[in-house]
Parts: C-alpha cells; structure tokens; sequence
C-alpha cells in the first residue's frame, strides 16, 4: 500500500498526521532504533499496585512484529528501549521477556538517559523513532527522527503544543493498544507487512532465524542515569 493509502485508512480508525504519512516513511529509510515510553503508552496510566501499570500482549506483538519488519529490510535487528521515569516490574518484565536493547528506571530528566543510549550505540537522535505520550517526554521527543504521540482527549493544550512546536508526526487514535497502531503504522511504511505477516503466521525459517537473532540479545537495566 502507498504511504497516501496508509494514511487514509490509519485517519479512518481516528489517527492524526502531523505531517504527511510519506514524509514519516522517507525518515524511517534513517532509522536503526526504536524508543517507548511506558505509563501511558502500553497503558493509559493507571497505578494498580508494586508491580505498576501493565501492558497488552497486542502492543507487545507489535514490537515484536516492528523488529521483524525492520530485520527482514536490513538483516539485522534494531535497537529498543524503555525509558520511564518508574522503575516498574512490568515493564522490566516485558522488556527482558522481549530481549529488547536496554531499559531505563527512574528516568527523571528522560534526556540523560536518552543520550546515554545514543552514546552507548554510537546513534544520531534523528536515527531514533519514538513512541511517548507526556511533558516528560518532550525533550527526547525534540530529538527523534520520527515521533508518535499517543492522544489523549484530556489534554487539547497540550496536543497543540505538540503540533505548534512540530514534536509529534502523528497522534494515534486514543483507543486501546497504542503501542500495536503505532507499530503497524510503521511497518506499513516501510512496506513489507504483509510479508512479515505471512512469515510469522507460517513460523518461516526466515521467522525463526530472526528470532533466534532476538533471543540472544541480553537486556540492559538502568536505574536514575543523571
């Protein structure tokens, strides 16, 4: 499907284009890392209990399936990352569980630890695709290459800051699974999903030696980089 196409149809579902969906997929053509915050983006926030807030096994297949499609384009596979200013166990949890790059707990100033990942992997902040939803985040977000802003309606002021100072590229919906809309917009643009749906669902031996790839990556845990 053309970048026109994608954007129609992700606009029908109540997605927002900050900027032209093909301006999004030639930035991606850059990018080698994938960033998400936590509460608030594979949640809506909410505190249960010690563990934190949760996450959905649909957001948790669309990184999964993300990585995928950017391992069949470059046979190698990405960088990911948490970076949240809680240091929560699910997080930790499905962070380790999806052998993702580093995460980062108690990220107050989220900026240091940001850098600290870019320095740590010899990485550009345009070469970074991130995926946040809050003022903590906006100084990462003033960086990235690509930037998803999962929407709110409770906060109109500041979605439009986001669009008046040009730090989001799009909004999603905000319905549930933010983390799966954003992940398969992005596959679409870089356009292999239906290859790396057919891969998945077959367990191809091209699914499998990529994840063999991901099973071997050993995650890193950070706690109050300053």
């Amino acid at each position: 499907m053309e970048a026109a196409g994608i954007q129609s149809l992700f606009a029908e579902t109540g997605g927002r284009f900050c900027v032209p969906a093909a301006d999004i997929q030639r930035k991606l053509k850059n990018i080698k890392a994938f960033i998400f915050d936590w509460d608030g983006v594979f949640n809506d926030g909410s505190k249960r209990d010690l563990t934190g807030s949760g996450f959905s096994e649909p957001d948790a297949m669309g990184t999964n399936m993300l990585r995928f499609s950017y391992w069949l384009q470059n046979k190698s596979l990405p960088l990911t990352a948490i970076i949240t200013g809680e240091e929560n166990e699910s997080a930790g949890y499905l962070g380790k569980r999806e052998h993702f790059t580093s995460i980062y707990f108690k990220a107050s100033n989220k900026i240091k630890s940001f850098h600290h990942f870019l320095n740590a992997h010899q990485l550009k902040g345009e070469e970074v695709a991130f995926v946040f939803d809050d003022v903590l985040d906006l100084a990462v977000a003033s960086e990235c290459g690509v930037r998803i802003a999962c929407h709110r309606k409770a906060n109109p002021l500041f979605n439009q800051h986001l669009v008046q100072f040009q730090l989001s590229d799009y909004f999603t919906s905000g319905s549930s699974y933010q983390v799966r809309e954003a992940s398969e917009l992005l596959i679409g643009l870089r356009g292999n999903y239906d290859e790396a749906i057919q891969h998945r669902m077959n367990f191809t031996e091209t699914y499998q030696t990529y994840l063999a790839q991901r099973q071997q990556v050993l995650t890193e845990v950070f706690v109050g980089i300053s």
